[in-house]
């Protein structure tokens, strides 16, 4: 959605309506972890000290569980206006790497919590081979993530067959340091040509120097270069970034995922946002770890760590759009199909309180600004899917026994 586009906000019966938010990027069963990884476990914590307690999450989870959690999660999305999401799913086999006895289970219970609640899903399987760019074997907490490329092909077609109006299959490639090049290039061959295409990238300072010094280019450099970047292409993060690099995704018309409340979380770094916009890159956000479940966060935060960065303000802007909320709300709205994959989005919708005290007066030209940076009382009334009502007057109708159970997952999973 071009920022020439107008905004398509309009004030109805029943409050301010916009169009549904995509979230791009997703980990499920990290919502039950969430606020649990923050004290210190070593004077340097990073990302890296912080996979030690998500492994050790990872570890409790079977079906029940994840469907437990997803369901509380994607209620929680579809009450913040978050109409679709894109879950990376590696959870496969039973935590001892094992197949379950039926090989889709973990990812049958991602389905059935999105069907339960009515949020669109992009359920994105994902290929993870190595533990590093040497090639290294996975390690044991990492071994119920693994498939071989003909066991991953096998999970993508039967997967791939239960598609419909509120589901789509893409594929995930973890990331380059956990797919050998030569399985990328066997299962890119092998995918439909129509599958959304989603990778981790260049996350970590040390993703990009161990690629560097094992392949002799930057992470989204060597992807350029050696496979088709196309419209079909999710990068997530993409945080750490050359001019040449921030040029070759928006020439490729690929998407980057940006997760500002996670990667702030994690220490990741701060996405090269007015570069990327000035190239023409086509852009969205996920909530990944799901520290926060809000794309009012996400935006306000992808605005404010630019501004915090540049010590100016106003920086997510066009000269024909000078709202940041505005222009951040076209960005999402812009790639949500590409990104997803689902091509008519016509039925999701948010709809805003009109009478929320922080939307007095409001016009269309400013609900977006409004929603988005004026404080943290929730404005979403209803939504909307597929042109079906799936939250009214700010609740989810199944959200107590969802919660509940929710609760009592979590109890267990954190028992011992």
């Amino acid at each position: 959605m071009p920022a020439s586009v107008p905004l398509p906000i309009q004030r109805t019966a029943s409050g301010w309506q916009l169009p549904g938010i995509a979230n791009l990027h997703s980990h499920a069963f990290q919502r039950a972890m969430a606020g649990l990884a923050e004290r210190q476990t070593d004077p340097a914590d990073s990302f890296w000290t912080w996979r030690e307690t998500m492994y050790r999450m990872a570890a409790r989870f079977d079906p029940d569980a994840l469907h437990a959690v997803a369901s509380q999660l994607y209620v929680e999305m579809l009450e913040a206006g978050y109409t679709s999401v894109c879950e990376f799913h590696y959870l496969h086999h039973a935590p001892d790497g094992r197949p379950y006895a039926t090989p889709t289970a973990m990812s049958d219970a991602l389905v059935a919590a999105a069907r339960d609640t009515g949020i669109r899903l992009t359920l994105l399987p994902v290929l993870y081979m190595t533990g590093g760019f040497d090639g290294r074997p996975l390690g044991e907490r990492q071994r119920r993530f693994g498939n071989d490329v003909d066991g991953y092909l096998r999970l993508f077609e039967a997967l791939h067959a239960q598609s419909d109006e509120l589901l789509r299959v893409g594929c995930a490639l973890h990331s380059l340091r956990a797919v050998p090049e030569a399985a990328m290039r066997a299962v890119l061959a092998a995918l439909p040509p129509d599958v959304p295409i989603h990778i981790h990238i260049a996350e970590q300072v040390g993703e990009v120097q161990d690629c560097l010094a094992m392949r002799e280019l930057r992470p989204v450099e060597w992807l350029v270069r050696n496979v088709r970047v196309d419209a079909r292409w999710t990068l997530v993060h993409a945080t750490h970034l050359n001019d040449g690099e921030v040029r070759d995704i928006a020439g490729a018309g690929a998407t980057v995922a940006i997760c500002p409340t996670t990667e702030a979380n994690l220490g990741d770094g701060l996405f090269r946002l007015r570069e990327y916009l000035d190239a023409g890159g086509a852009w969205g956000i996920g909530s990944d770890s799901h520290v926060s479940v809000s794309p009012v966060e996400e935006l306000r935060w992808l605005e404010y760590g630019q501004r915090l960065a540049t010590r100016r303000r106003n920086i997510a802007v066009a000269p024909d759009s000078p709202g940041v909320g505005t222009t951040l709300l076209r960005g999402v709205l812009a790639s949500r199909a590409q990104a997803t994959g689902f091509d008519r989005l016509e039925g999701d919708l948010v709809v805003l309180d009109a009478d929320a005290p922080a939307l007095a007066a409001a016009h269309a030209g400013d609900v977006a600004e409004r929603w988005i940076f004026a404080g943290n009382v929730p404005m979403v009334r209803d939504v909307h899917v597929a042109g079906r009502q799936v939250v009214a007057d700010g609740r989810h109708p199944r959200r107590g026994e969802i919660a509940a159970r929710y609760a009592a997952t979590v109890q267990a999973l954190l028992r011992d």
